[in-house]
């Protein structure tokens, strides 16, 4: 059988080998270290392998990640001596794997490049050794960056603990000259070449035949330069399905121990379309992989993975950046999902733009699946790098079980899981169950009735007042959309648009609600007639051809240009940035003003104070509840204010609800509030009896 499907750790220990020792002077017996040098591979292989490390060494980066994962290594070594260049590239592929898995970078670099330290350590470098160095330093520079890597593991016992749990998947075979016809394979190792896992004990002929007679021939070599040279002895061969393979030879209580790694990312035969830009299966991967599972008779667990609000990562930093991090997200799901168990045969696929799916096939459980999905959750929220930028990224995740459908309707249910969990504040994993179809169906019964009460204009608008915080007089409102359904009662403007965005109607809803408030304003006086009015706008209304000539129309028409303030939520505007920024000049020429609604919770407001016109950002609500909390809440909110002001706009905090929060927040300058603690949203006659009181709480 061909050695083939490989996943790879550390070498397994032989009986009296050391493993991993919880004191200072690590390594006691041979870790494995991964050591990459263009010019000095063996040199330095022996250096590490003399201070008691087994070095997976590599004098070309060609699959340099993959490779580094699969040694099972905690510390990496770059040896950039006179490859600079080349080191700080290697560095770079190697940086995000190296900071997922809590592991340690070594640089190692020449005598006249000790200016090139800041370099290395942008480049993902934990540690740096520069020449000359004599080879004790070496040693003692390697225990300094294993001792990082177990603190970054939890100390000495995790660092233990995951090096045993890596181990028990460790792709080796042992050769003992006291059973000179037999070879061990380990459990893991029998499973990837076809056997079964109970099937570890082959005769020496049988693995030879594995080999093949180019295979045999690199081995004997390999065997015999071990015998006279000691350390790691490598050899590489084509096994029987077309794979490049590397066995890494090393002697253990005098048996020969063989360490396999998979040279090539992909298998010969494998010739299906990929995703061009992470290299997973694509979705026509994913649904023939579910398919082949069901003809089997069997019952697949799908976890679908979607980035929340991504389009604002392309929007901040570009497209380029945007790439770079799609593809550091699938290296951090594949590594993920290959870490344990039956995860040589799960699928890892790139659906369309920031979503994933991971295919577990059984004997996998619903309660396997949602363990991956925690994890997966927490190492997408660990910072990503690109370039000179660091990102952060949050993750929604829905899961379902075949139960009997088909590859499409597993895949549907899965994403309707997934959406659930995006409408959730706090649950980021949703499992697939009965509880979805009935929702899925309340909403499109609330869609039709939507459809119904536009017909029939039952949509109401309420206001909320905008209170100036230095004098407390209400100066402004913002219209809200009011449904009162005949069933589930008041909803809303965020379940009206909400429901609308599933539908066809969400223009026809944002063009009705604009063109109600606009009109019922025009008809104020007394106390009403000087208030500015706040409107909302969506990301249909940018899109729509002749949107500010409409919108000015209808202020013209009303007399309330110069009072009518139109509020563009930061998802708004991330389609096309540039054709915003020339929309929102046009209203503002023509008389309007423009404000930001919901600033501060997105990856781009930076960009969009920076590329846009405004008036007024509205704080969003979640900063404004926050700043009663810890001091590094309050420097938040005052660093967006102190910003505005810097640039000569207005500040509006929504979600006020306490006395605490608005005497923060007038100490920290902000000009304006809405919220509870003046009132919630009220009819017309209501918010004429609050003007007419001064806005008095």
């Amino acid at each position: 059988m061909a050695l083939a499907c490989f996943r790879s750790g550390p070498l397994t220990p032989g009986p009296g080998r050391a493993t991993i020792s919880a004191s200072d002077e690590f390594p006691a017996g041979s870790a494995p270290l991964f050591l990459l040098s263009f010019r000095q591979r063996d040199e330095l292989a022996h250096m590490a392998e003399r201070a008691g490390w087994a070095a997976i060494a590599a004098r070309r980066s060609e699959g340099l990640e993959r490779r580094f994962l699969a040694s099972g290594a905690s510390v990496v070594v770059i040896d950039a001596r006179a490859t600079l260049a080349e080191g700080l590239s290697a560095a770079r592929q190697l940086a995000d794997a190296v900071q997922a898995n809590g592991s340690a970078l070594l640089f190692l670099i020449g005598r006249r490049e000790a200016s090139a330290v800041a370099a290395a350590f942008e480049a993902g470098a934990t540690h740096y050794l520069s020449m000359p160095f004599a080879e004790g330093e070496f040693a003692q520079a390697l225990r300094f960056a294993q001792r990082h890597a177990e603190r970054l593991a939890g100390g000495h016992l995790a660092a233990a603990g995951r090096a045993r749990l890596v181990e028990s998947e460790a792709m080796t075979w042992r050769w003992s000259p006291g059973r000179p016809a037999r070879v061990a394979l380990s459990p893991a190792l029998a499973q990837a070449t076809g056997h079964a896992e109970e099937d570890t004990d082959l005769s020496r002929h049988v693995a030879q035949r594995m080999l093949g007679r180019g295979g045999l021939r690199s081995a004997l070599h390999a065997v015999a330069r071990l015998r006279e040279e000691g350390g790691v002895s490598p050899f590489a061969h084509n096994a029987q399905d077309g794979r490049r393979v590397a066995h890494h030879l090393m002697l253990e209580e005098g048996a020969i121990v063989g360490h396999v790694e998979p040279l090539d990312a992909m298998r010969a035969s494998e010739t299906h379309p990929r995703d061009p830009l992470t290299g997973l299966d694509d979705g026509y991967g994913v649904r023939r992989w579910i398919e082949g599972r069901l003809a089997q008779g069997q019952a697949p667990v799908l976890i679908v993975i979607g980035l929340s609000r991504f389009d604002m990562v392309n929007a901040a930093f570009g497209r380029s950046v945007g790439d770079a991090i799609i593809r550091s997200v699938a290296r951090r799901i594949e590594r993920l999902a290959a870490g344990s168990g039956g995860a040589r045969r799960r699928l890892v696929a790139r659906l369309a733009g920031a979503e994933f799916a991971i295919g577990l096939p059984p004997p996998a459980s619903l309660e396997e699946a949602e363990m991956l999905a925690g994890e997966m959750v927490a190492a997408i929220a660990r910072p990503f790098v690109a370039g000179e930028h660091v990102v952060n990224l949050t993750a929604r995740i829905g899961i379902a079980t075949a139960g009997g459908a088909d590859a499409g309707q597993l895949l549907r249910h899965a994403s309707l899981a997934l959406a659930d969990a995006r409408d959730g504040e706090t649950v980021r994993v949703r499992v697939f169950g009965d509880a979805q179809e009935e929702r899925r169906a309340e909403d499109r019964r609330l869609e039709l009735d939507l459809r119904l009460a536009l017909d029939e204009d039952r949509i109401e608008i309420l206001w909320q007042p905008q209170v100036a915080v230095a004098s407390g007089a209400i100066t402004g409102v913002e219209a809200l959309a009011r449904w009162n359904h005949p069933v589930l009662g008041e909803l809303g403007a965020e379940a009206l648009f909400a429901a609308a965005e599933r539908s066809d109607y969400l223009v026809e809803l944002s063009r009705h609600v604009q063109a109600k408030a606009i009109a019922a304003a025009a008809g104020w006086n007394g106390a009403l007639e000087n208030l500015r009015i706040a409107i909302n706008v969506t990301a249909a209304d940018i899109a729509e051809p002749g949107f500010a000539t409409r919108m000015l129309a209808m202020a013209a028409e009303a007399g309330l240009t110069g009072r009518l303030t139109v509020e563009i939520t930061e998802s708004g505007l991330i389609e096309d940035l540039g054709g915003a920024a020339e929309l929102l000049a046009e209203l503002r020429s023509g008389g309007l003003r423009v404000a930001i609604d919901d600033f501060g919770t997105g990856y781009s407001s930076l960009a969009y104070l920076k590329a846009l016109p405004l008036d007024t950002i509205k704080i969003d609500r979640r900063l404004t509840q926050d700043i009663a909390g810890s001091p590094r809440d309050r420097i938040v909110v005052r660093g967006v204010i102190n910003m505005a002001r810097s640039l000569g706009l207005a500040v509006v905090a929504e979600g006020v609800e306490t006395e605490e929060q608005l005497s923060l927040l007038a100490a920290e300058g902000c000009t304006y509030y809405q919220g509870f603690l003046c009132s919630p949203p009220v009819d017309v006659r209501a918010l004429e009896t609050l003007v007419r009181s001064g806005g008095e709480r």
